[in-house]
């Protein structure tokens, strides 16, 4: 049940005054509020000031209450539910698995109708506070298992939102979605019966073919990335669509987003392949999780250096989404060249395709972490393998 004694004003100015400081000293003092449970006080402090970069809207006002530290780091960031309420239109939808409820509050900016469903109930009671403090007047709050609500409710939606979690016994397997709460294959015909549009949230550590086998009438695959981290993967389900999916990537950054699109099938271009050149290229983290490394080669006209590195050169330089290096050396991987360039200097090290990791290799060659040099561990075209000694141009 919800303790509203956690608004009191004295105890919200503690909690703000206390941000960012150490839980573990805090602990160690007397509860200066015996109203309220100590422990609930810290997770308040430990939970807003997670949310202080993540959560800035819920972060700068009043007399939000939080869940859990784990359920704030759990839930999706503002940036990345400003994008999903850019993928919705029409008058309603319902959220199968609202949890803290930052995606239905940026939904409900663009849907006149917006369901919460969450089946704990403390936590549907302290989301519902604070959309009230949000001024977040469209949304409505359904404690219980969504299946229920949807049966009850038994009416159509213009979309549905699911974020599926692992179920305990899951842990070590292989992440599928039929592991997942809801389990989303088997009751997929069952929501297309109450919707024409589905938008799936999973982890990033789906695997994108796996997931495409377990799902059908996929329309798009978003891969979403905030300052080139991947943090979510977002299937785009249209109950009528068949044919390739579209793969949508994009790199939220501070100044501006970047994205690259490409269509899944198999292409009947072919990338071509070269030994490295005057520039590097390394694509951003979402379109490597996205797998369109041979659509890069095809849509810059740049050579891959072999066919697993997944990296890229080319004479000149081609603005594309990632990092981009100018090739100082380009050496064979042996003893030799390396202590002659590398052995006891210091450098940013980066494995692609290359048997050693970056610590092994650290530890071999008693390479120091940091400067301005950047060293890539790879594969050629012809199965060699080298480093390449570079600086950054972007």
């Amino acid at each position: 049940m919800l303790d509203k004694n956690i608004l009191n004003t004295a105890l919200q100015y503690f909690i703000t005054e206390n941000v960012g400081n150490d839980i573990s000293k805090l602990a160690l003092q007397k509860n200066p509020f015996p109203e309220v449970d100590w422990i609930e006080v810290l997770n308040q402090i430990a939970a807003k000031t997670k949310a202080r970069e993540k959560l800035p809207t819920f972060f700068e006002t009043q007399n939000i209450i939080y869940p859990s530290k784990i359920s704030v780091e759990q839930t999706s960031s503002e940036k990345t539910a400003y994008y999903k309420s850019t993928l919705v239109s029409g008058e309603s939808l319902i959220d199968l698995t609202g949890g803290f409820g930052v995606d239905d509050f940026y939904f409900s900016k663009k849907i006149n109708q917006v369901i919460h469903c969450e089946i704990n109930t403390d936590l549907s009671e302290l989301v519902r506070h604070n959309f009230e403090v949000l001024k977040a007047g469209n949304i409505q709050c359904f404690a219980g298992d969504s299946l229920d609500a949807l049966k009850s409710l038994n009416e159509k939606f213009d979309w549905i939102y699911i974020d599926p979690s692992r179920r305990n016994d899951a842990k070590g397997k292989v992440f599928m979605l039929k592991d997942c709460l809801p389990n989303v294959p088997e009751l997929l015909n069952f929501y297309f019966t109450h919707a024409d549009n589905i938008l799936i949230k999973t982890a990033p550590i789906l695997d994108i073919s796996a997931g495409l086998l377990e799902l059908s009438n996929v329309k798009c695959i978003h891969v979403i990335a905030v300052d080139n981290e991947v943090k979510e993967l977002l299937w785009e389900l249209s109950k009528n669509f068949i044919g390739n999916p579209l793969i949508k990537t994009i790199n939220i950054l501070n100044e501006k987003s970047v994205t690259f699109d490409f269509e899944l099938k198999t292409n009947s271009n072919t990338p071509t392949f070269s030994l490295p050149k005057k520039y590097l290229f390394e694509p951003n983290s979402a379109i490597m999780k996205s797998g369109g490394f041979d659509e890069i080669s095809i849509h810059y006209k740049i050579d891959k250096l072999h066919p697993h590195s997944h990296l890229y050169t080319s004479d000149e330089i081609i603005d594309l989404p990632g990092r981009i290096f100018e090739i100082q050396n380009a050496i064979p991987y042996n003893k030799t060249e390396m202590k002659l360039f590398l052995e006891n200097k210091k450098a940013n090290v980066t494995t692609r395709n290359f048997p050693d990791n970056v610590e092994i290799i650290r530890k071999k060659w008693k390479i120091k972490d940091g400067g301005s040099t950047y060293c890539f561990f790879t594969t050629d075209m012809n199965n060699h393998k080298i480093v390449l000694i570079c600086t950054k141009i972007k």
